[in-house]
């Protein structure tokens, strides 16, 4: 979507409105012969990575390598460790279901839809080769959003790679953390998207 009214539809249905944008983007470049249908792979960086990991538990055999950088991977363990709870709660349970001046712990009904909205529930699916990168100072999406999403693709032997910055918070954006995690992604890419 595009405009106003396609962000205020994201509110409730993040990892499936947004997902579509990025799979309909990805198959019209390939339609259009400008991309390589063996040779796509994503990045992205927080919501991007989110969207990432969506993409390829959801479509697995269109994307074929990621890289994610800081992402959101299970709504429902992020959501009383970040300081941004509201966008756990709108973006998948919807608009008005935050109450800014009473936080209180979800509920296991609220926590079901988390889990649902986040990329972790499609897990069983994903088989890209992943790149991870954690600023270990994020207080926005927490390092373990990404440690819990590298160890779950380890015990389903998907290659994956972890790239720790004891330095850096969500943008990861120190000179030499962010050349480091561009080099390391260009060299994934290589490597995965042969």
């Amino acid at each position: 979507g595009f405009g106003q009214a396609a962000l205020e539809s994201l509110a409730g249905n993040a990892g499936s409105l947004d997902v579509l944008d990025v799979v309909a983007a990805t198959r019209a470049v390939i339609d259009a012969g400008i991309a390589d249908p063996d040779r796509v792979g994503i990045c992205g960086g927080s919501h991007g990575g989110f969207l990432a990991g969506h993409c390829i538990g959801q479509h697995p055999d269109l994307f074929k390598a990621a890289a994610m950088r800081n992402p959101c991977t299970n709504i429902a363990s992020m959501v009383t460790a970040t300081d941004i709870p509201d966008w756990c709660y709108v973006e998948s349970l919807g608009p008005g279901r935050y109450n800014f001046a009473d936080f209180g712990a979800p509920s296991k009904e609220e926590m079901d839809v988390m889990w649902d909205k986040s990329p972790i529930a499609h897990l069983a699916n994903a088989k890209a080769p992943t790149l991870m990168a954690l600023g270990m100072k994020d207080r926005r999406v927490p390092p373990s959003q990404g440690i819990e999403y590298y160890h779950a693709l380890r015990a389903k032997n998907v290659p994956t790679k972890l790239l720790v910055y004891e330095d850096c918070d969500h943008a990861i954006d120190l000179v030499v953390s962010e050349a480091d995690f561009w080099i390391n992604t260009k060299r994934w890419f290589d490597e995965h998207l042969r």
